[in-house]
């Protein structure tokens, strides 16, 4: 592995097209004053527990997001290069919106996706169940909002029902456009502000054993440049807790050796992860981990490059290029099976087994809230429901006067 060096793909401090430079007047300061209002916040917080699109995109397939730099102008229901019609005053409203996420927020493309999905699915709904049609955001009311939330739950013709942590998602999307658009003076009100998200049940992170981990590990083959790849990023995955968009999004030069102290390792390697809102953090690579992925930059990486354009990612596909999120989770998915875990078993699993491993070996919540880069400690938090209900497991099967 070598030491990490300056790149150019959409991180702080490159060129972007829709940053300003070092030095320079910051996006929000020329912003109008309803989005500088807004700056800091990308809607609303979502109710704990529910799934977000993922860390900073790079995938080689299509629908698997492109770096913050090269995002494209966010698609929008009615939008010209949408296939719709002529864009009407809702849906303009919604293109400024997803604007104001894209240039001032700088939120990923798969955030992005998930936003522009939402708003489609609400404009359509406005459009088509309302009488007479809602086409501007200032006929909005909070009696549309209402309905729109059951016509979630309910489901229709073209969209099946959501699941209450859905829903949740989708209404953070709609009330975060409205507050929008009332601050940037498109509306005097907002309809959703009286709306509040529904409240999911706590759904616990699944975690498997560490035996279970260790025979994931060791169902991928080394004899093949693919079978070098997918042991390299199963182990990466569990030795940092990345997301899998992390994961695949990841350099050569995002991998660093330890500092070196007259001649002796000082520490564990480590490896610079880029996640939700590409915030970078730095995260240890275990051992193993290490050996695996010194395996395949030796013998397979450069097989799998020779096909390819020079690209510095360090997980390849077959034709020389970045892995997309299908190949990943194919691999983990393979490798399950093989181990004899069947479905259980996702790149997220990973993730938790993680952080729920890290605390019932006594880590401490707040290094892993920082290791698994969460910005909130209570999100954390939800790991030790886990370890404790282990803990109760262990107690009634071992105590004799437990039952």
């Amino acid at each position: 592995m070598t030491a990490p060096a300056p790149s150019g793909r959409g991180r702080p401090g490159a060129a972007d097209p829709g940053r300003p430079a070092a030095g320079g007047p910051s996006a929000a300061a020329r912003a109008p004053a309803g989005s500088r209002a807004l700056a800091g916040e990308a809607g609303e917080q979502v109710p704990a527990g529910t799934d977000r699109p993922e860390g900073r995109p790079a995938a080689d397939g299509p629908g698997t997001g492109t770096p913050a730099a090269d995002t494209p102008r966010p698609e929008v229901p009615g939008a010209p290069g949408a296939g719709g019609d002529e864009p009407d005053e809702l849906a303009r409203a919604a293109e400024r919106y997803l604007q104001h996420l894209a240039v001032e927020r700088g939120l990923s493309a798969n955030t992005l996706a998930a936003y522009r999905r939402d708003l489609r699915r609400y404009a359509e709904h406005l459009r088509a169940r309302t009488d007479p049609p809602v086409t501007a955001p200032r006929a909005v009311t909070t009696g549309h909002v209402r309905a729109f939330l059951r016509a979630l739950h309910e489901g229709t013709a073209e969209h099946p029902p959501l699941s209450t942590r859905s829903a949740a998602r989708v209404l953070v999307a709609v009330r975060g456009a409205h507050r929008f658009w009332v601050l940037e003076g498109l509306t005097r009100t907002d309809p959703a502000a009286a709306v509040a998200p529904p409240t999911p049940g706590m759904r616990l992170p699944k975690a498997v054993r560490v035996d279970e981990v260790e025979a994931l590990l060791a169902a991928s083959g080394t004899e093949t440049p693919q079978q070098l790849r997918d042991r390299a990023l199963l182990e990466v995955l569990y030795s940092t807790g990345a997301r899998i968009s992390e994961a695949i999004a990841l350099d050569v030069d995002d991998l660093s050796r330890a500092v070196r102290r007259g001649g002796e390792e000082t520490g564990l390697p480590f490896v610079r992860l880029f996640g939700k809102g590409g915030k970078e953090r730095m995260v240890p690579l275990g051992s193993w981990a290490v050996r695996a992925v010194d395996d395949w930059l030796v013998r397979g990486r450069p097989a799998l490059a020779a096909r390819g354009r020079g690209t510095p990612a360090l997980f390849l596909n077959a034709r020389g290029g970045r892995i997309s999120r299908q190949t990943a989770w194919t691999a983990v998915k393979d490798a399950a099976e093989r181990a004899g875990l069947g479905e259980r078993i996702t790149p997220h699993t990973l993730r938790h087994s993680f952080a729920t491993h890290l605390l019932e070996g006594g880590a401490d919540l707040r290094v892993v809230q920082e290791l698994l880069g969460h910005a909130s400690v209570s999100t954390t938090q939800v790991y030790t429901l886990v370890t404790v209900e282990s803990l109760r497991e262990v107690y009634a099967a071992a105590h004799p006067r437990a039952r």
